[in-house]
């Protein structure tokens, strides 16, 4: 016990130092929104509403996720999203379709907006996968569309890709991130507007 106890003062003096300025800066990165969108031409007269976008604990939080081998995921200390991945990407998911201006409306799930159809879908993989000579950035999702008037699910579309990583800076990561993820969204708008081309709506 006397051991132990001249530990003590030690290990809480190395906290304080650790605490008075010693430590690394957090940085944060954030993903690029598409652009925002002209008014929306309605090509389909439907009305969407996104919901929830599940995920993994890891990807529901703010530090950026690796993964080492294939069952040992890690988080990085000092480097953190400005938002959650789901929160990001169900944004940047709203902006694209809105973007497409294929649709009379795109909200979110749970504001006042009443839509004919929820999309939502989950996101299992998007982080920074490392081997042995090169790093790439995962982005692996699926989503869904369901019909209220119906009540069933009418469609659905799953992504899954790496992009090479252009550097070795975390910065390079989540720009290779950036990239991968809005390849997968322009595929869910496309596939969405390949549903809707061959079962039109009727026009209310």
């Amino acid at each position: 016990m006397r051991r132990f106890a001249g530990l003590i003062p030690i290990a809480v003096a190395a906290l304080l130092l650790e605490s008075c300025g010693g430590g690394r800066p957090i940085q944060y990165y954030t993903l690029e929104l598409p652009a925002a969108p002209a008014p929306p031409t309605g090509t389909y007269p439907v009305t969407l509403l996104v919901g929830r976008i599940g995920a993994p604990e890891s990807l529901q939080d703010d530090p950026i996720v690796y993964r080492s081998g294939p069952n040992e995921i890690g988080t990085y200390q000092y480097h953190y999203w400005d938002e959650p991945p789901v929160r990001m990407i169900r944004v940047m998911l709203i902006r694209t379709l809105r973007a497409s201006r294929k649709f009379e409306s795109v909200s979110q799930l749970g504001s006042q907006a009443t839509g004919d159809f929820v999309l939502q879908g989950r996101l299992d993989d998007f982080e920074e996968v490392d081997s042995t000579d090169s790093m790439a950035a995962l982005v692996n999702m699926e989503f869904e569309l369901f019909d209220r008037k119906a009540r069933r699910t009418v469609w659905n579309h799953s992504y899954s890709r790496s992009e090479p990583v252009q550097g070795k800076k975390i910065a390079d990561v989540v720009a290779a991130l950036n990239r991968n993820l809005m390849q997968g969204l322009t595929e869910v708008e496309s596939s969405l507007d390949a549903y809707f081309s061959a079962n039109p709506p009727p026009k209310s």
